[in-house]
């Protein structure tokens, strides 16, 4: 059989493509673990997006005006990883994907955003990539109305399989994506028939080309093997007025000796007799992860192509008089004096000291961020006026300018909370959208992911307890904040009252690398912070509010709206002659980040400890100990007026000083 090598000086798309066949089926093959069929059916494609139209440049995986490539079919990593060696990356070393899916390698076994350098999202859960794309899009457009088309001017490219098309965040995303028009977001669809148990056709028979043409989306079907007709349609996608959807049909593990177009390929290693009929039946001789000279050639070519036009980026951007202005939203800093109205309000609370509900307070205090931070963008599921998220006055975010920072996102939180992390991941806005706290649920995947990342992504859960009142159990959450609170790298915050929200609002931006969910209630509440401090009481999680009158016998935990529950509960027992101290606790997570000389400080053992919180006990054991009391919720709500739920489940003054009194 012919070596490769000499075919010709300069390879065709095809022996470039089958670079990428050979190095997928030689990863999963290593590690006897993954996933060769979409990649090796894909790579025709994938080929001529990265060689003829993708505008980036490997040596800057940074670029802010590159375009950005999304693999939503997260299961055929090696297909990224592969492109990533083949172009240039340095950190895509031939090592690194020869130890794919081991201990502390960079080829994670589905792409992990911050590992490798040019993995723009962290995919796997089908369709979350897919989702994702819309906010990449919709960061870019407003960014472009933003700052103009010389510093912003790039499309998006997605890879989804039929699994990403058959989770339901896709109906979300692809909707979103046709009302706003967003014409430089393209979708290859890895149209193979194939799933995990077999053909599509076992459980599905949508057209899927008329359900994204419903949507508003223009759809082109090609053959997913055909250069022609791949540069074609690539070409055709960039001059579309509104996204499009490329329907690739292509066969499962191409190139494949005798498992070509089976969905065996789909999940596992080829194995290695299969392997060898591969490489023979693709001429190719060299060892695993080696390559021909002329074919390394020409795809280090590839990851050079774009550096002419990232230099001129670079130029403009020099030139700009908002270069300065570009560069730190890029970067996620904060505007010098960010918080200076914010601030100056906490400070005025203190003295008026309002009653109001915190959905309200977190509606106070976006009025007086809105401005100081360019980069906020809002919305709601439908629920702007319950959710307090809109400040007055902000334009709407829409075709065909883009420069509004208010989102509609409908009926949709799954796919906002999705999008919500692809703007975040593209940079330069900072997202935050609201629902109710029950509904986060919906939301709950794209919130565990943006924890997994590290995304900025504020999510404002208002209607936080049953005190939401006659909407009843469906809409009251019970066990939500436990759930939360579960997700590592997430700051889960309840604000007492509106000093509180502020200074939530206010940590929540402050910290780059976390996501932070905002529990809101819907009814009114006491000022409980009438004294003014000079630090953010808030950002060490919990800190006594209210000091006993002598040696402290009792201490009283609670959250939101059940603060001033635990002062009433204090100012009784206190008069009964039990010293008692009251301790808030916005954020469990801040909270335990402290030194333990402070956790100790606060949380008062050699005292009887009970806590109070409109919502199940799990979490609070961490506080109380295993002999402390908690007054909450055992079960599920009921429909009526707030006041009359608190008494009837037992949410009141009189259980917490019982639950001392039972334990002194």
């Amino acid at each position: 059989m012919t070596d490769a090598t000499a075919v010709s000086a300069k390879p065709s798309t095809k022996q470039m493509a089958d670079a990428i066949r050979v190095l997928a089926m030689d990863g999963v093959e290593k590690a006897k673990s993954g996933h060769p069929g979409m990649p090796m059916g894909m790579a025709d494609v994938a080929t001529v997006l990265f060689s003829k139209f993708l505008k980036f440049d490997a040596s800057r995986p940074d670029w802010a005006d590159r375009d950005r490539f999304i693999l939503s079919a997260g299961h055929g990593s090696m297909l990224i990883y592969a492109l990533l060696h083949l172009t240039g990356y340095k950190a895509a070393t031939k090592e690194e994907l020869s130890n794919f899916r081991q201990w502390g390698s960079k080829t994670a076994g589905h792409p992990e955003y911050g590992h490798m350098p040019g993995v723009e999202t962290t995919t796997g859960p089908l369709g979350q990539g897919l989702a994702n794309s819309v906010g990449f899009a919709m960061a870019e457009r407003h960014l472009a109305a933003r700052f103009g088309d010389d510093l912003v001017d790039h499309r998006t490219w997605v890879i989804a399989g039929d699994g990403c098309l058959m989770e339901g965040v896709s109906q979300e995303a692809i909707t979103l994506a046709g009302r706003y028009r967003l014409n430089k977001l393209t979708v290859l669809w890895d149209d193979n028939e194939i799933t995990i148990d077999g053909k599509v056709g076992l459980s599905d028979a949508t057209d899927q080309k008329a359900r994204f043409k419903s949507a508003g989306w223009a759809v082109k079907a090609i053959d997913g093997h055909n250069e022609h007709q791949i540069r074609a349609a690539l070409k055709w996608a960039t001059k579309q007025g509104k996204p499009t959807l490329i329907a690739c049909r292509t066969k499962i593990g191409r190139g494949a000796a005798t498992m070509e177009g089976s969905h065996k390929t789909h999940g596992a290693a080829l194995g290695a007799a299969e392997v060898a009929a591969t490489r023979l039946g693709l001429s190719w001789t060299h060892d695993p992860f080696e390559l021909p000279e002329n074919i390394e050639k020409a795809w280090r070519k590839v990851g050079r192509r774009g550096a002419k036009a990232r230099k001129a980026w670079e130029a403009r951007l020099a030139a700009s008089s908002q270069a300065a202005e570009f560069t730190r939203a890029m970067n996620g800093e904060l505007p010098a004096g960010a918080f200076d109205r914010l601030e100056a309000k906490i400070a005025e609370l203190v003295e008026t000291k309002p009653a109001q509900a915190t959905r309200q307070a977190s509606g106070a205090a976006l009025d007086e961020l809105f401005a100081a931070v360019p980069e906020l963008i809002g919305g709601s599921a439908d629920l702007t006026g319950s959710n307090n998220t809109f400040v007055k006055g902000t334009p709407i975010f829409d075709a065909p300018t883009y420069e509004g920072r208010y989102v509609n996102w409908g009926i949709r939180e799954h796919g906002m909370a999705a999008a919500m992390n692809g703007m975040a991941l593209h940079g330069g806005v900072i997202p935050y959208g609201g629902t109710f706290m029950v509904f986060s649920d919906y939301s709950r995947p794209s919130i565990r992911l943006a924890a997994l990342m590290g995304m900025r992504v504020i999510h404002v859960l208002t209607h936080d307890s049953i005190g939401l009142g006659e909407d009843g159990p469906t809409h009251q959450p019970v066990e939500h904040l436990a759930a939360l609170r579960a997700i590592p790298n997430l700051l889960v915050f309840r604000p007492a009252d509106t000093v509180e929200a502020m200074e939530c609002w206010k940590l929540a931006l402050e910290h780059k690398t976390t996501p932070s969910a905002l529990a809101l209630s819907r009814q009114k509440t006491a000022a409980v912070r009438v004294t003014a401090a000079a630090e953010n009481l808030s950002a060490k999680g919990a800190y006594e509010l209210k000091a006993a009158n002598g040696e402290a016998r009792a201490t009283l935990f609670a959250t939101g709206t059940e603060v001033p529950v635990a002062l009433a509960a204090a100012e009784r027992l206190e008069a009964e002659g039990t010293p008692t101290r009251v301790v808030s606790v916005p954020c469990f997570e801040l909270f335990f980040q402290q030194d333990a000389a402070y956790q100790k400080s606060v949380l008062g053992r050699g005292t009887v400890r009970v806590a109070v919180e409109a919502a199940i006990q799990q979490g609070w054991e961490r506080f109380i100990g295993e002999d402390g009391g908690f007054v909450g919720m055992t079960g599920f709500g009921a429909s009526a007026p707030a006041e009359v739920l608190y008494e009837k489940f037992g949410i009141t003054a009189e259980a917490v000083v019982a639950q001392v009194k039972a334990r002194l």
